[in-house]
């Protein structure tokens, strides 16, 4: 599986690799396609690689989230109308651990992380089942908690890290130990689960 990274919207301001990557957010970037707010924006910034059938995506990810909406995590995408993105956003005064399945339009599910801080690392991993996509994040290499299982195309596609900040401009985020590499198993109950520590 090809692990060269290239940029979708680079933004203007950006250094390191998929091992250390360090971006501030252009002006009112987003993924999103109408659902609610009636809008489509796809200016988003994504850090991303082909792949092609079964695989996992990790990412470690801490940003200094301030305004509403801040968010960063991984982007799962065959094109503009057919994407997952999940990671941390910001909304309400606090970090959620955040996943929008978009085909044709945009869904949008939130698990509010009462107990972590914004200065807190999250890993985010997302894993690919022929046409099924599982959804996990742990805080700080905590135990992995699975945050969505949703259904999703099996085409050959792109993965990678991804940030926006629809309100503002200048979000910062780091990225550390961007990987895509086999599925871990299929198994979805961790504790009998020896890959989920991998």
């Amino acid at each position: 599986m090809s692990t060269q990274f290239s940029w979708l919207n680079e933004p203007a301001i950006h250094s390191g690799n998929d091992s250390a990557l360090k971006l501030m957010t252009d002006d009112r970037t987003d993924f999103w396609q109408r659902t609610f707010y009636g809008f489509e924006r796809d200016n988003g910034h994504a850090y991303l690689t082909p792949v092609s059938g079964d695989f996992s995506a990790n990412v470690t990810i801490k940003g200094k989230y301030e305004e509403l909406y801040d968010q960063a995590g991984l982007l799962l995408r065959i094109d503009e109308r057919n994407w997952i993105k999940a990671g941390i956003e910001f909304t309400d005064g606090l970090m959620h651990f955040s996943v929008v399945v978009t085909n044709g339009i945009s869904d949008w599910s939130v698990l509010p992380l009462h107990n972590a801080l914004t200065t807190d690392e999250v890993n985010v991993r997302v894993t690919r089942h022929g046409d099924a996509v599982r959804v996990q994040y742990s805080i700080n290499d905590g135990p992995w908690q699975m945050a969505r299982l949703a259904p999703f195309s099996a085409a050959d596609a792109t993965a990678g890290a991804m940030a926006c900040s629809p309100q503002r401009n200048g979000f910062e985020v780091i990225f550390t130990d961007l990987k895509i590499g086999p599925a871990i198993s299929r198994n979805l109950h961790e504790a009998a689960d020896s890959s989920a520590s991998e």
